[in-house]
């Protein structure tokens, strides 16, 4: 399903960040998506994955964060990254229409997602493409206080070689957020989804987390 794209500038405090909105014909929801710390939003895993939604009929929009689009490698405070998404959620609001808009990110830009969610942003739901519960090798330092005030649905996916939260690790923060969080794993996928001696491209890898999140859209709007 072909998709009509806009590109254009969001404007965050006193400088500008890319982003790219597209619609495909007869969309009837609209995903915003975060990349990560280490890639912006023309990341292949990211464009793979936006894609592949627009083929389920599913409106897309992605961005950068300023540190990306400056070409920096440290990812923004949260005041920053939390002030960017709350201006990605209203470019995304005022494109589309009546459609529930929903708050979607790859690690950094998922948490942040849920950061901005915690300090009132409004969404129709939470999507985490590998959430960043610790850092690699520190399971005792959790990111994970913030989650247990969120009411919205939520939709965690995650690989089963992710160091940054790996089986068994994740599965009580989901059971305490509430009925309103659920979680998929996916076999032998690392951080990126990237599972060990596959032949997927990271384009494909990101497309193969489209349904999943499709469903769990279409299911909350």
């Amino acid at each position: 399903m072909s998709a009509i794209e806009e590109t254009f500038s969001m404007a965050v405090g006193d400088t500008g960040v890319s982003a790219v909105f597209a619609n495909p014909a007869g969309s009837v929801a609209t995903v915003v998506v975060a990349h990560g710390a280490g890639a912006g939003m023309d990341h292949p895993f990211l464009t793979g994955f936006t894609g592949a939604l627009n083929e389920h009929g599913i409106a897309t929009m992605r961005f950068n964060f300023p540190y990306s689009e400056a070409g920096k490698k440290f990812p923004d405070r949260p005041p920053t990254a939390i002030a960017t998404w709350n201006a990605a959620m209203d470019a995304a609001k005022q494109r589309a229409a009546e459609q529930p808009v929903f708050a979607a990110g790859k690690s950094f830009g998922g948490r942040m997602a849920s950061m901005a969610v915690s300090e009132g942003m409004e969404t129709a739901g939470l999507v985490f493409l590998g959430y960043p519960l610790h850092a690699p090798g520190k399971p005792e330092k959790l990111r994970d206080g913030h989650l247990y005030g969120l009411d919205v649905p939520m939709l965690f996916l995650q690989g089963t070689r992710d160091p940054f939260a790996l089986p068994g690790e994740l599965e009580p923060v989901v059971e305490r957020i509430g009925p309103n969080a659920v979680m998929k794993w996916f076999e032998g996928g690392d951080h990126s989804f990237k599972v060990a001696r596959s032949k997927r491209t990271p384009e494909q890898d990101g497309a193969g987390l489209a349904g999943s999140v499709a469903e769990f859209v279409l299911a909350n709007s």
